[in-house]
């Protein structure tokens, strides 16, 4: 006698298995008519509406500094005495390989010192964020997956070194919404055009699009230049509002002919926003509205004024705000390392120890998480010459995955705190190491998201900026 194997579920183990089917099936069922119901009762709400997490959060902002082709950490925020001791001579043991070929180690040309009544050692590259080192909780045991940019800047910013993710930013505007619908959720400033990577580092990815990073190109102080079409010329505000009227009117109903598409959802959504952000982005984005005493303290060139805006996007409700050093790999010191990263600290340094003052003066702090680092560290051995990139110099250090450092300040972080460790040389993380998956499960954490049941469901599969992997530092937590 033939049976099927719905005769075989219902017959073996005294129909209990088709007991567990049935309550498998409900469940699908039920999961795909709330999804429905969610997209109907959705269809015409703005997406970017404040939305609660899971629990009590410590942060709800996020600004991410991004030193974009990864600074040296033993020449920053992890002093290594043993470069000095034994410059010029082999590594011992096997050296991990990285992207180039490197030789002898090579000592810091920088000088540290400890700082704060916490006493953490940094280097005169950032002696005034060294002025806040009470605040800080440095990560001296971060670690990646490979030592090439691209992969490494994806696994940074989305969670996944190959594949098209969303980034974390858009994660963070997805779970939350945003204060302001007056502003983008989540913005991206890169001076000069975009990073290695370009925008796939602040994409949206599956999620709905309205979730994606607006770029800025802070190379402008003219705010026409700054945010394109910002004004319309040719129309009034009550002209606008009426032709996007007839608009909205046209695309919804094109809308409903298609199931609710997401996607047009998320262009809707953009019209607005770009209407809604004509008056309140040009004061925001407008640094010349601060007192004098705030811009000297941030000072002159590009990175003081982003940061800056950065604090006023923050202040207005903007969710995360992401500031990259420059075009490009501005850190990817391979060569000429003394110079190149004295002048990238100097641009920088000021304004970020101007921002954590004006952060904390101005009560921010506590709910903002300050976020620096790059993609990776630097070797603590030297490079050595190449045909066609540092032919004849042996001054840099080629990238680190197996070990870097970063640090982040407020939002429920312990400041004036050392977390883990790198080798005797700063090679590799050897103590409390933290990936980059942990990393972001933490950041989750302290906004009030559960990394791993903070999931958007895509292609048949409920997806996480974690992924599989991840876990929450319970020791960096104040």
């Amino acid at each position: 006698m033939k049976i099927n194997r719905r005769d075989v579920i219902q017959r073996c183990g005294m129909g209990f298995g088709a007991l567990a089917l049935h309550d498998l099936l409900l469940r699908d069922a039920t999961s795909k008519a709330s999804l429905a119901a969610e997209n109907a009762a959705g269809a015409g709400a703005n997406p970017l509406l404040p939305k609660p997490p899971h629990f009590e959060p410590k942060a709800k902002r996020v600004i991410h500094l991004f030193m974009n082709g990864g600074p040296s950490h033993v020449d920053t925020f992890d002093p290594k005495p043993a470069l000095k001791k034994y410059a010029g001579q082999p590594m011992p043991g096997e050296t991990p390989p990285t992207e180039r070929k490197t030789g002898a180690l090579y000592p810091s040309p920088f000088r540290f010192r400890q700082c704060g009544e916490s006493g953490i050692a940094v280097s005169e590259l950032f002696s005034r964020t060294a002025q806040h080192v009470d605040d800080i909780c440095v990560v001296r045991s971060m670690h990646a997956d490979v030592p090439n940019h691209e992969p490494s800047l994806l696994l940074m910013n989305t969670g996944e070194a190959r594949l098209v993710r969303p980034s974390m930013g858009s994660w963070l505007t997805y779970g939350l919404g945003t204060d302001n619908q007056n502003l983008p959720a989540f913005v991206a400033m890169c001076p000069n055009g975009y990073p290695i990577q370009e925008s796939q580092n602040w994409q949206a990815g599956f999620l709905p699009g309205i979730y994606q990073g607006t770029y800025i190109d802070t190379q402008h102080e003219s705010i026409d230049k700054l945010i394109e079409n910002i004004r319309n010329e040719r129309l009034s505000r009550p002209m606008q509002r009426t032709q996007l009227d007839l608009l909205q009117a046209i695309n919804r109903e094109h809308q409903r002919q298609r199931d609710s598409d997401p996607q047009l959802e998320a262009r809707i959504q953009s019209f607005e926003l770009a209407y809604r952000m004509q008056q309140e982005a040009a004061e925001a984005f407008d640094i010349n509205r601060e007192p004098q005493y705030v811009l000297d303290a941030y000072g002159a060139g590009v990175q003081a004024r982003q940061l800056l805006i950065a604090r006023r996007l923050i202040e207005r409700g903007v969710r995360y705000v992401q500031v990259w050093h420059g075009q490009g790999q501005p850190w990817d010191s391979h060569d000429d390392l003394e110079e190149q990263h004295r002048l990238l600290a100097g641009q920088c340094d000021q304004a970020i120890a101007a921002l954590l003052t004006d952060l904390k003066e101005r009560g921010l702090l506590e709910e903002t998480l300050v976020v620096w680092g790059g993609e990776f560290g630097r070797t603590p051995t030297v490079e050595l010459p190449k045909e066609g990139s540092n032919q004849g110099k042996i001054n840099g250090r080629d990238h680190n995955h197996w070990g870097f450092t970063m640090w982040i300040a407020g939002g429920g972080i312990k400041g004036g705190y050392v977390h883990g460790a790198t080798d005797e040389f700063g090679f590799k993380a050897i103590e409390n190491r933290v990936h980059v998956h942990d990393l972001h499960a933490t950041l989750l954490h302290l906004l009030g998201f559960d990394h791993e049941k903070f999931t958007y469901r895509w292609a048949g599969r409920d997806f996480r900026l974690t992924d599989v992997h991840g876990r929450v530092i319970e020791e960096m937590l104040a």
